[in-house]
């Protein structure tokens, strides 16, 4: 459940709500870190929940002495009422056996909150790609039915590339196309779940391998940038 940081609880209604999958090379966690620093975020609570693995740590966006010895935990949420964003970042992997569980708990939330939208940034194999995937950029997207309403028009606009669907049995003509993230985490159950339950999600996601995933933390945010606004281009 959401505890919040202040006696009386934040409103997110409207608000867009960005969050990270644990997925490949962390890339959806630094890139979220990117967010809430840049725009300096301010912490409005936390998601208590069994589902994560237990942790705490120093402030990571310390800026003075008097701030660096402020704790977090596994699943904060920070806020910006003047721009109605709110970021949900996890820093800890889910416990295998609750996956179902955790969906749950955040699909109660975000329904509770009456967010307008939510954004998933997630990461996938790049050596699992299917030729289609190899040329041009490794970004992709992912809108629920419920995303492609609010959105409209305004994807033409953006060029962006879908993520595809390749063969269930590769190699086989009339194959069944099926939506394959690998090394995604939670990212495909949240996307199908979100279009089971109307929920307007949109999956942003970077074909990378693990090490220095920093460049690719980028990329996804001025790919996300490039459709919010969250920050002007230099």
């Amino acid at each position: 459940m959401f505890v919040p940081v202040e006696c009386s609880p934040p409103s997110f209604k409207d608000f867009t709500l960005i969050m990270p999958a644990i997925s490949v090379g962390n890339v959806g966690q630094l890139a979220t870190d990117l967010i809430i620093s840049t725009l300096n975020m301010p912490a409005v609570g936390y998601i208590h929940t069994d589902c994560l693995i237990p942790m705490v740590g120093n402030n990571p966006y310390a800026s003075s002495p008097e701030n660096s010895d402020e704790l977090s935990t596994n699943a904060e949420v920070y806020s910006l009422a003047d721009m109605k964003l709110a970021v949900l970042q996890i820093r800890a992997p889910i416990i295998q056996t609750k996956y179902k569980q955790f969906r749950k708990l955040i699909f109660s939330w975000i329904k509770a909150s009456e967010f307008s939208r939510v954004v998933l940034l997630s990461s996938s194999y790049a050596y699992q790609r299917d030729d289609r995937q190899i040329h041009g950029t490794p970004l992709r997207y992912l809108f629920t039915p419920a995303m492609q309403t609010i959105i409209g028009d305004r994807l033409q606009d953006l060029q962006w590339k879908e993520m595809e669907r390749i063969a269930a049995f590769p190699g086989i003509s009339n194959s069944e196309q099926r939506l394959y993230i690998p090394g995604g985490g939670v990212t495909k159950a949240l996307y199908t779940d979100s279009c089971s339950e109307g929920i307007p999600l949109a999956v942003l996601l970077t074909f990378c391998s693990e090490g220095d995933n920093i460049p690719d933390a980028f990329a996804l945010v001025n790919y996300l940038n490039e459709w919010l606004h969250l920050v002007e281009k230099p």
